[in-house]
């Protein structure tokens, strides 16, 4: 797969481009702000684009503003968010898209082995969305909404599912049955009133819709 890199820290884009050809990965190029990267994506057209979310010259949602021009003038390549900061809120839009898209926090990639995994499964058209960011949307919800209906397990499930996983990842990670997993999927739908849908990137737009909405 070949992966298009834009980070302002050197030092960053170039230990995960080191990482990334380990692993079997080829770079086209790599950006040091969001005018380089899309000049970059338009003559390269890679598979996969990994992006800061906060770049020169203001350092404020450049990287993102990128990634969404890359989305609608390519919309078949992969996008990987990194930020150091929870802001899930203003890459909403690009993460409930469901498709070839994902979103971790820095800290997440000192974990190789996750962050290989996650590239790959992007590259496979999944989604993916680091656990603490899911984690802190999921506990800021306030009493009295839909999701204070669901049992502890059930958000747990949830968690996952909006992370990306499928059934049998979830019932792997919990060790539970898979028919478990799919018996609080259903209970999940009914209780958040949302349809249910066999369909995983669904299934994630979904999550994201509930979450935005509250």
């Amino acid at each position: 797969m070949r992966i298009a890199l834009a980070d302002d820290d050197v030092l960053l884009r170039e230990g995960l481009a080191s990482l990334l050809e380990r692993s079997g990965f080829e770079i086209v190029g790599q950006a040091g702000d969001a005018q380089q990267l899309l000049a970059l994506v338009r003559e390269h057209g890679p598979d996969l684009v990994i992006v800061d979310i906060r770049m020169p010259p203001a350092h404020a949602t450049e990287g993102l503003d990128a990634a969404q021009v890359i989305r609608r003038e390519l919309p078949e390549t992969g996008i990987l968010l990194l930020s150091a900061h929870v802001e899930v809120d203003q890459a909403m839009e690009l993460l409930a898209a469901g498709h070839r898209v994902g979103y971790l926090l820095k800290s997440r990639v000192l974990a190789v082995t996750d962050f290989i995994e996650t590239v790959r499964r992007i590259s496979q058209g999944g989604s993916v969305i680091d656990p603490s960011l899911v984690q802190e949307l999921v506990t800021a919800r306030h009493k009295g909404e839909p999701l204070a209906l669901l049992t502890q397990r059930e958000r747990e499930v949830l968690s996952l599912m909006a992370e990306g996983r499928s059934n049998a990842g979830i019932a792997h990670q919990l060790w539970i049955t898979e028919g478990t997993v799919e018996k609080h999927v259903r209970s999940i739908m009914l209780r958040m009133q949302l349809p249910e849908a066999e369909d995983d990137h669904r299934r994630v737009l979904a999550v994201l819709t509930f979450l935005q909405a509250h």
